[in-house]
């Protein structure tokens, strides 16, 4: 049995979804594909993958082991691109995990340029609102992080920003424009879930608010939600329709500022400052392709940002 192309074979596998997939991914026959599965099972004595006629399921063992055979291969990709003297050559993929918000308005204008630089370079992008949760089990992954932020892993800053209030000229009408964070009280909160969730006090967590210049102490106040959601695009559509207040990233908010779809509440005051960080694993070599990735980020990011391509959260 040739275990390199055993574990190749397992693991589009179980990117693939099936055995058929992954045969005609890697044009091979779905008997060749079965059969090569088996024998490292009965190779390793042990079941990597749970049968069943609508799909397939990683076992524990599998799922273990799926983890070290993709950084087993990732290495080999690395050596193989050691040899190329050009970092236009380089290939591989590199598996990256965003919140969803990161890969709508951060991400999404640079892979076009990205693929331009680096056409051998695959991005596989994984989107999950609790990010910051799997930093180990991506090359990369890019997340938010307030000012607190002292987690043990590597990270790269990418970006600083505010996340500020904002409400539509409708709903200020109707409402009233409040003057005060206690004034919050009385209006209708269009919620973040994903920053309750993850936040030590759970979905009960009280706004903060502090002042902008800095100088001061901070409140905190406790709104009624009339909506909570883990998508930013959903909230902010809300809070245009005129629904309620939402927190956002101001570079988000930018352009329905100037339009004059959104007004900034309560202008002295912010809910925090944050920092887009793209986080790498604990314990791991950097590969060639991540490099080359973080450091294309880190020249692009404000180029996009000056030419208003992009409007990262």
């Amino acid at each position: 049995m040739d275990r390199l192309q055993a574990m190749k074979v397992f693991a589009r596998v179980v990117e693939e979804g099936g055995f058929a997939a992954a045969a005609r991914a890697m044009d091979m026959s779905p008997p060749v594909v079965t059969r090569m599965v088996a024998e490292l099972e009965q190779h390793l004595g042990t079941r990597l993958l749970q049968r069943t006629t609508r799909k397939l399921a990683l076992t524990v063992a599998g799922d273990a082991y799926l983890q070290r055979v993709r950084s087993i291969l990732h290495e080999i990709d690395d050596a193989e691109a050691a040899a190329v003297a050009s970092t236009r050559d380089l290939r591989g993929t590199i598996r990256l995990c965003t919140v969803p918000v990161l890969a709508n308005h951060f991400l999404a204008p640079l892979v076009a340029r990205w693929h331009a630089n680096f056409p051998r370079l695959l991005l596989d992008v994984h989107i999950d609102p609790y990010a910051s949760a799997r930093v180990d089990e991506f090359d990369v992954t890019l997340m938010i992080a307030g000012e607190d932020f002292d987690a043990n892993v590597v990270a790269r800053p990418l970006l600083h920003g505010e996340a500020i209030l904002v409400a539509s000229p409708d709903y200020l009408r109707r409402r009233g424009t409040p003057q005060h964070p206690d004034d919050l009280l009385a209006h209708d909160f269009l919620r973040d879930s994903a920053v309750s969730v993850r936040a030590p006090g759970g979905m009960g967590r009280k706004l903060p608010l502090k002042p902008a210049s800095g100088q001061g102490g901070g409140v905190e106040v406790d709104p009624p939600a009339v909506m909570q959601s883990v998508s930013t695009e959903l909230l902010m559509r809300a809070a245009i329709d005129g629904m309620g207040f939402a927190v956002t990233s101001r570079l988000l908010a930018e352009p329905y500022l100037v339009q004059g779809a959104l007004v900034r509440l309560l202008p002295d005051w912010i809910i925090s400052r944050y920092t887009v960080y793209a986080a790498l694993p604990t314990g791991r070599l950097l590969p060639a392709r991540t490099r080359v990735l973080l450091d294309f980020m880190t020249e692009q990011v404000p180029l996009v940002l000056e030419n208003g391509g992009a409007q990262p959260a």
